[in-house]
């Protein structure tokens, strides 16, 4: 029953005009960001961190945090729905996690059909926000209780598991992403110590002793990374648009699809709680079931409405099934999840166990603004398709400087210093580099966010045992937490030694 109140509270908190306003925003531009193959949701989600903070300028800070994440999260989820649009209309996908959509729905746009393909997959997103937003619901308040009962022994070791999980899923190679993790919790240690005092590889600059902004470097790698990589690579979509005739599926499309739209549902968002293995897996093994279980699966790839239908489920399912763990345990386990932890911590909140009891009004606005949301998403995608298809068509030459413009007056906005511009422009390019090498830039950020909190807790864990470390081993619960950390790094590593193939980009 408690639950049920919290939600209504939740309700009213999301139903404000102004929050209406920020989720309709926030959805709109996210799947603007995801029919535009290369920005992606981390991107989209790191340049609006700044807009939201001047947006929210005149709200208290409770109020202004959570209409801030309402936003954010709306581009987050909204960037999923729009992630098919290039995939089925241009056979290039919107975003990582939109990969698997390619297979089926680029051919059925061949056919004609590209509509119905388009169609199916916002129902499908809608259907699977909905389920996900249910889960997190019934599941939210349980898992934060459990939480509670940890101490920092627990803590620090659920945190390591979180860094390992995404590390051990991220990019092409594991030892990449362990480099990026570890480059990401060294970054995480510049400025003044905030038990001793003392300040570390700061060089005598003013400017470093509150460390590195995490926006400015979130921002860096990943906006300004990707306007460099369009410079410099001189990327466009050059590919011819499939014309979109009939916008509503048939009864046999809404037929075949039921199915596959629920059992990717149900996937996705048991896929998306378990930190570092959420959408883009989560859509392939859809779409792997999909094509197993069906009478006919030599149609897969030649325009099967379930390849299309089963996968966009699933993506959408598992962006609100990571949503779980951040808000429970603090624990990001995705890309796009570490970067909205970093926007709460910017307005003082702390995800995790204590977000429930401590900022109600933040957790359950969000949920509940995330049911407006799924379904002001159906309503724009259905009947604007044409729309958002002519989006695809917008030339670099407005985009880039669009993109640079936000980033710099956004990042400046925060702290009005000139040094940031110059760390962001560092970052961009050493992001722009790092890409193009196969290095992932998730982990650094997941480890620049996490790193204080790891520290924070070791240190704590340590005062505690007076200084042994053997309550890292000692307590059940970490050490299981330590076992699973140290499997999910090892286990595609030992895969890969015997010769199997073990490649997941996970970045969404």
């Amino acid at each position: 029953m408690d639950t049920l109140q919290f939600l209504m509270h939740g309700f009213a908190i999301a139903l404000q005009w102004h929050n209406i306003l920020f989720a309709f925003a926030g959805v709109l531009i996210g799947t603007m960001v995801g029919v535009l193959p290369g920005i992606g949701p981390i991107s989209g989600v790191a340049l609006l961190i700044p807009v939201t903070a001047s947006l929210t300028g005149g709200l208290r800070p409770e109020e202004a945090a959570a209409s801030s994440i309402i936003l954010l999260a709306g581009v987050y989820y909204g960037a999923m729905y729009g992630g098919s649009t290039t995939s089925i209309l241009l056979n290039t996908p919107g975003e990582s996690s939109s990969v698997a959509t390619v297979l089926d729905g680029y051919p059925m746009a061949k056919q004609g059909r590209a509509g119905a393909a388009l169609s199916i997959s916002a129902i499908g997103s809608f259907v699977a926000g909905i389920i996900s937003l249910i889960g997190l619901v019934i599941l939210a308040e349980p898992l934060s209780n459990l939480a509670l009962k940890l101490g920092p022994a627990e803590h620090f070791s659920l945190m390591i598991l979180g860094l390992s999980a995404l590390s051990g899923l991220a990019g092409k190679s594991v030892t990449k992403a362990l480099i990026m993790t570890t480059l990401g919790l060294l970054l995480a240690t510049i400025g003044m110590d905030t038990i001793s005092g003392v300040a570390r590889f700061t060089f005598d600059l003013p400017e470093l002793f509150q460390g590195f902004e995490f926006l400015t470097v979130a921002v860096g790698v990943f906006a300004l990374g990707e306007v460099f990589k369009t410079i410099l690579e001189r990327e466009s979509n050059n590919g011819e648009i499939a014309r979109i005739n009939r916008i509503f599926p048939t009864k046999q499309d809404l037929k075949d699809s039921v199915g596959p739209i629920l059992r990717g549902s149900f996937l996705g968002f048991f896929k998306g709680i378990v930190p570092g293995s959420g959408a883009t897996l989560a859509s392939f093994l859809s779409y792997l079931l999909e094509k197993k279980i069906s009478k006919n699966p030599e149609k897969f790839g030649k325009g099967a409405i379930e390849g299309v239908a089963g996968p966009e489920s699933a993506n959408n399912a598992a962006s609100g099934g990571a949503m779980i763990p951040l808000l429970t345990l603090g624990i990001p386990g995705t890309g796009t999840t570490a970067v909205l932890m970093g926007a709460l911590i910017m307005y003082n909140v702390q995800p995790g166990p204590l977000l429930f009891s401590e900022h109600p009004t933040i957790a359950w606005g969000l949920i509940a603004s995330m049911f407006i949301g799924n379904l002001m998403l159906l309503i724009l995608n259905m009947p604007l398709v044409k729309v958002f298809a002519k989006i695809i068509e917008t030339p670099p030459k407005y985009l880039i400087p669009m993109i640079v413009a936000i980033s710099f007056f956004g990042v400046y906005a925060v702290q009005l210093a000139t040094f940031d511009l110059f760390v962001l422009i560092g970052f961009g390019i050493f992001g722009y580099f790092m890409t193009k090498h196969d290095y992932p830039m998730a982990p650094l950020v997941l480890g620049l966010v996490l790193g204080p909190m790891i520290e924070n807790n070791l240190r704590r864990a340590l005062t505690i045992s007076n200084g042994d470390y053997s309550v890292f081993v000692t307590r059940p619960a970490s050490l299981i937490f330590l076992l699973i950390a140290l499997l999910w790094v090892a286990v595609p590593v030992i895969l890969k030694m015997k010769g199997k193939k073990v490649i997941v980009n996970e970045a969404a």
